[in-house]
């Protein structure tokens, strides 16, 4: 028997049911994301591959797995998906790299 995942797959039933819960709020937050990710000053394919990078960094599976299908769906190729992630890689390591500065200093004290 498989084990049991702690990340549920969303189903119709689960949307419909946080939908019933904040209606007003749930329509508003569906009305700021196609804002967000229509084409403006950046294409959606690359506002799609930045929300690949940054679902990366989130560590969100379903933010991975949706945005991942949609960079996809707007033309980002494999390739360019695979860059995306490797950008949010360097930019986790590069964080803890940079806060460093932090264990120095109080090392130093």
């Amino acid at each position: 028997m498989p084990a049991e995942s702690m990340y549920h797959p969303t189903t119709p039933e689960i949307a419909a049911r946080r939908k019933e819960l904040a209606p007003h709020t749930h329509d508003a937050f569906e009305a700021f994301s196609r804002a967000v990710f229509a084409d403006g000053a950046l294409p959606e394919q690359t506002k799609q591959l930045i929300a690949v990078a940054v679902a990366h960094t989130t560590q969100c599976p379903y933010c991975i797995r949706g945005h991942t299908r949609l960079a996809h769906r707007k033309g980002a190729t494999d390739e360019q998906i695979m860059e995306a992630i490797w950008v949010a890689a360097e930019m986790r390591a590069g964080g803890a790299y940079a806060h460093a500065t932090l264990a120095l200093d109080a090392l130093a004290k």
